[in-house]
């Protein structure tokens, strides 16, 4: 999680707030506090310089109204001796002048400004009150001192009529220097104030962002993983009940994690262990999820696979969308066979969805599905060759017993003829059933051995005597065999009719005069048996099914010799079960050799001729 700068930190917000509010409230108490004042202050000097100015214009009035005698001093002097006076006793009071009613000057309380008696007053506050008959004041700047000065025109009123007026200037300079001493120390009181309500600030956000601290670094710790740290509670106010709650919530989570991690391991087990392959998707239809088992069907890997189009990936992206395989009710076989061999795959398809029907993926579960229809094939091709088998003698014979119905038994010569054919196709057919109950005891593993020791040269040569006595082609027997003993522990009756079938077989397609060639080896304690024939032989491509159940080189051929396509079947199964091994090679045009193992023990003097 990102560190909280410094000025985004609630701690300063609630700081900064509580100080600008506090700050805001001294700001108007100190402009309320200093407009009062000033207005105060200039109240009380202005109030007190219009109570004298109310003397000086009583005693100005009294001397302007006097009757003089010539003995008596001129109105001008005994103004100015007046002015004089009152001007001596005050400090705020800089000047006042005595001003006729015709705006000329007649006394001044300064020495230096006496030039000015006599002439025209061209102020305006003073033809103000003289034309108004009110009184008139202003505050101005003092162009010599530049102090601020009180300016006073108050008319002289004589039985309703203006005589003249009295014109003031005060030094109001020293009630401004008060207000500013006042406001300094309202600064200093505001600046100490605001220090204190800092620092009282700090700790009262102190204690409540601790708490929020405390949630913060604990969330930042659950979101790793770490359940086990706690929020201290600190009082049983909001916040407190809140850490309650936060520290009730971690207890959940944690449980509610060692459920899904312990789900989750549950389920990752059992898709790795799983023999079918399972693929999840997103709600677009991306690999989301796969296991082992599916990679190794695919063929893929994890990285190429994830975040891939599920159509793609299963090779279905020119039949389906993935729109369309959420429709999918049944499974869709997936066809990966070569011509080399045959590779297929099932695939099922669920949609995973929500309580409101919002699908939120795909599942896929995949099943090797290559040895099913193999099975299912060569069943097929198993109850198609025995309905051909059987259907063929079947056929021939109901020909021969309906023309023998139609009174074809009357003729003494063709009726044994055909009874001959009937009984021939009727012990072929016999034979037929009971290689099929061979096989079929082979196929549920009932072997039922009686197993016996015998030395199998003996054993190998009493049978190739047997066919060399009956054989009716020209062709020799040859006989590689080794002098020494060799003993092996079979069932005799099914091991000769193992070689027996494998004669047979070598007789039948070999030309007149054909060698047969009869031989055995020793190899790491088993014995390896070949019988090799000058034969047609068979196509290289074709040599591994001679073994397959009614595979025949040359059918036709093979029927017509009473065949019935099962001996090699038969032979592998007798072979496999005496815990050996057997194989065809051959070369179309020149013969066919059969090579099958069996465990053996020789003898100690035992020599090879």
């Amino acid at each position: 999680m990102q560190k909280v700068g410094f000025f985004r930190s609630i701690h300063v917000k609630f700081v900064l707030i509580y100080v600008m509010l506090i700050l805001l409230a001294m700001q108007i108490i100190g402009i309320y506090f200093a407009s009062k004042l000033e207005q105060t202050l200039k109240t009380n000097f202005t109030t007190s310089i219009e109570d004298r100015m109310n003397l000086v214009e009583f005693s100005v009035r009294e001397e302007m109204m006097k009757e003089r005698s010539t003995d008596d001093p001129t109105p001008e002097q005994s103004l100015r001796t007046v002015l004089l006076g009152f001007a001596s006793t005050s400090e705020d009071i800089n000047e006042i002048r005595v001003i006729n009613s015709r705006s000329r000057i007649l006394a001044s309380s300064v020495l230096d400004n006496q030039t000015m008696v006599g002439q025209r007053s061209m102020d305006d506050l003073v033809k103000k009150s003289i034309t108004s008959e009110l009184a008139q004041e202003n505050i101005r700047l003092d162009q010599k001192t530049r102090k601020r000065i009180w300016v006073l025109a108050k008319p002289i009123m004589v039985g309703g009529e203006v005589i003249g007026t009295l014109y003031l200037e005060s030094n109001i300079e020293k009630v401004f220097t008060q207000i500013d001493e006042i406001n300094e120390i309202l600064a200093v009181g505001t600046a100490v104030s605001l220090s204190i309500t800092i620092i009282i600030g700090i700790f009262i956000a102190q204690t409540m962002t601790r708490p929020i601290s405390d949630m913060r670094r604990q969330a930042q710790a659950m979101a790793k993983g770490n359940f086990s740290r706690k929020v201290h509670v600190y009082g049983n106010d909001e916040l407190g009940q809140l850490a309650i709650a936060f520290n009730h919530l971690t207890n959940q989570l944690q449980e509610s994690q060692s459920t899904t991690e312990s789900e989750r391991r549950k389920l990752a087990s059992v898709l790795e262990n799983m023999t079918d392959g399972v693929i999840a998707t997103d709600r677009k239809g991306r690999v989301s999820l796969i296991n082992d088992a599916a990679l190794v069907m695919l063929k893929m890997t994890r990285d190429i696979v994830l975040n891939r189009p599920i159509s793609s990936i299963l090779g279905l992206e020119q039949e389906y969308a993935f729109e369309d395989l959420i429709q999918i009710k049944d499974s869709i076989a997936l066809d990966f066979s070569t011509e080399q061999q045959s590779y297929i795959l099932r695939a099922n398809f669920s949609i995973t969805q929500r309580e409101t029907g919002f699908v939120n993926g795909l599942i896929v579960v995949l099943h090797d599905n290559t040895e099913q229809e193999k099975i299912d094939m060569e069943r097929r091709e198993f109850v198609s060759n025995v309905s051909h088998e059987l259907r063929t003698p079947l056929t021939t014979m109901r020909s021969y017993l309906e023309a023998l119905a139609d009174g074809a038994w009357k003729n003494e010569e063709i009726a044994p003829s055909f009874l001959h054919v009937t009984q021939t196709e009727t012990e072929r057919m016999i034979r037929l059933v009971n290689d099929l109950l061979k096989l079929s005891r082979m196929d549920s593993r009932n072997y039922d051995l009686n197993s016996e020791w015998v030395e199998f040269n003996d054993f190998f040569n009493s049978i190739i005597d047997r066919f060399e006595f009956s054989k009716t082609h020209e062709g020799d027997f040859k006989r590689l065999l080794p002098s020494a003993d060799l003993f092996v522990e079979i069932d005799t009756d099914k091991m000769t009719q193992v070689i027996d079938n494998i004669i047979s077989n070598a007789l039948k397609y070999s030309p007149d005069g054909g060698d047969i060639r009869f031989g055995v080896t020793m190899s790491d304690h088993f014995i390896k048996v070949m019988v090799s024939d000058d034969g047609m032989g068979i196509p290289q491509a074709n040599v591994k099914r001679i073994f397959d159940r009614f595979y025949r080189a040359d059918r036709a051929r093979s029927r017509a010799m009473g065949g019935t396509g099962l001996g090699l079947a038969i032979a592998r199964e007798m072979v496999i079960a005496h815990g050996g091994d057997i194989w065809a090679e051959s070369e179309e045009g020149k013969g066919t050799t059969i090579f099958f193992t069996l465990p053996f023990e020789l003898q100690e003097d035992g020599e090879w001729d």
